[in-house]
């Protein structure tokens, strides 16, 4: 056995020990260690190769870009906790629910402006089904239509900035985490489009699985309707536009006066004040925001360790350049390439957690995607796109679970007046992942969807560049003094002649 035949091994000792189910960070750095001790004993690389480890440990932990994670996952716990998602659901779904499937365009809404404030799926698809589902089974929709929009909702969370998995990705790929939020801005709100359109054309094809909510049902109109639903969409606006206009990452914005980690920071302390303004800041709250914070930044920093592990060993029996070697070779270029790679992308979220994919998939992937001429900012946005289906994916999908659990305690508690079957949770969820799939092919062919709102480089081309024509207005009076300086060397170098000498005078 050589170290390039081992590489291959590695790669599918990888699968399999992912698919056992214990836990990811563990494991990696289980396979990471026994396969250093066994390159070592075979002689592909030195023991003291292992030495860099530690360093390598260390410099995880030393970075200030990850400082990000926490701060913002601060914030969308505060403001998952407070109550904001209830009150903006229930103002917009009174604002909008008169019209024929008024209910699914609030909850998208909803969705997409609770993706930008909290950024968590279970917190989004549990605080809208809490709400929104007794009042869809009231009124008699669908089932399958409005649990699958509930759970596609919850997941745009993912791709809409300041996302988690967006920072992880700048961090993996070495970009700028503005550059990726700016990125990340044309699929977000094309997926949105997405969705609404979709619900507009079951509205016209299903009209009676998609009714409006009668005008007499609202509890509140007028002015008191619209103050109650800008009272929750301005001060939420104000919070994102100032956490990712300070770090460069709105369109249009070509400068930040603040990194990452700084920007987050400055999101928690505005996430506290949202939740004093809604008079919901409580000690219980704050608990609970923390002891979220600290699962969810261990859990971070040891899949990162992990991964670490396992990356140090399979760079050292060079599995990096097994892996260029075998998808640099794929038939049709750099299409081929994105095809091969969205679809292992997709089917290993059916069992990957979108960290998991991130920091053990994504550095093997972007060297490759880098030397094939692939835009660093455009590829990670593409996988994240694609990672919004792990949540989705029947029947292991985590928005799913969370579907399923939230309904099953409506219906203990007498909310809602039956059970909601778990054939009506995955078929629903069908359609919604086929439209994020459509998303993943527009971005791919559709490149300028995600490279829009991006800053556009200065290119030159030296070919085309032409030198005027400047005229020498002094050209005469420059050839004189060349002719008087090269008079006066001539002069200088040629023998001095010799004076007649003088009579002598006689006394």
């Amino acid at each position: 056995m050589t170290a390039e035949s081992f590489a291959p091994l590695m790669f599918a000792g990888l699968i399999l020990i992912m698919l056992i189910g214990f836990p990811v960070a563990f494991s990696l750095g289980a396979l990471g260690l026994g396969c250093g001790l066994f390159a070592i004993h075979m002689g592909w690389f030195p023991a003291n190769f292992m030495g860099n480890l530690p360093l390598n440990l260390f410099g995880i932990l030393s970075n200030d870009l990850l400082l990000a994670i926490p701060f913002f996952t601060m914030m969308g716990a505060i403001l998952e906790k407070c109550g904001l998602a209830e009150d903006l659901l229930e103002s917009l779904s009174q604002l909008f629910g008169t019209a024929r499937g008024g209910l699914g365009y609030s909850i998208i809404v909803v969705g997409f402006i609770l993706g930008a404030i909290t950024g968590t799926v279970a917190g989004q698809v549990i605080a809208m089904s809490m709400i929104a589902l007794p009042i869809m089974m009231r009124y008699r929709y669908d089932m399958r239509y409005a649990t699958g929009v509930l759970a596609a909702s919850g997941t745009i969370t993912q791709l809409v900035p300041p996302s988690l998995v967006l920072v992880v990705m700048a961090d993996q790929l070495g970009r700028s985490v503005g550059d990726m939020y700016k990125g990340a801005w044309g699929p977000s709100i094309l997926q949105v489009l997405i969705f609404l359109v979709y619900t507009f054309v079951l509205t016209r094809l299903r009209p009676a699985a998609l009714p409006g909510i009668p005008p007499e049902d609202r509890t509140m109109t007028g002015w008191v309707l619209w103050r109650t639903a800008l009272r929750g969409i301005v001060p939420s606006a104000a919070l994102i536009f100032a956490v990712l206009g300070s770090m460069g990452g709105l369109p249009f914005m070509d400068h930040a006066i603040a990194t990452p980690t700084e920007a987050g920071a400055m999101g928690a302390v505005g996430a506290f004040l949202l939740a004093a303004l809604h008079k919901r800041l409580t000690w219980p709250l704050v608990r609970d925001a923390m002891t979220g914070t600290m699962r969810i930044t261990a859990m971070v920093v040891f899949i990162l360790i992990g991964s670490r592990v396992f990356s140090l060993v399979f760079q050292g029996v060079d599995g990096g350049l097994w892996i260029e070697h075998m998808l640099r070779d794929l038939p049709g270029g750099q299409t081929g390439f994105l095809i091969v790679v969205n679809v292992f992308i997709f089917f290993l979220a059916f069992f990957l957690d979108f960290f998991e994919i991130a920091f053990i998939i994504l550095p093997m992937l972007g060297p490759v995607a880098d030397k094939m001429g692939i835009d660093l900012i455009w590829f990670g946005v593409l996988l994240c796109v694609n990672m919004q289906t792990s949540f989705m994916h029947p029947p292991f999908g985590f928005a799913l679970f969370y579907l399923r659990g939230i309904s099953d305690t409506l219906f203990k508690n007498g909310a809602l007046p039956r059970k909601v079957e778990s054939k009506d949770i995955y078929l629903g969820a069908i359609p919604f992942v086929l439209l994020q799939l459509l998303l993943v092919v527009v971005v791919i062919f559709v490149p300028q969807t995600v490279t829009v709102f991006l800053d556009k480089p200065l290119v030159v081309d030296l070919e085309k560049v032409e030198m005027p024509d400047v005229p020498d207005l002094g050209a005469e009076e420059n050839e004189e003094d060349t002719d008087r300086d090269a008079d006066a060397l001539l002069r200088e170098a040629a023998p001095a002649e010799e004076a007649p000498a003088e009579p002598d005078k006689k006394p």
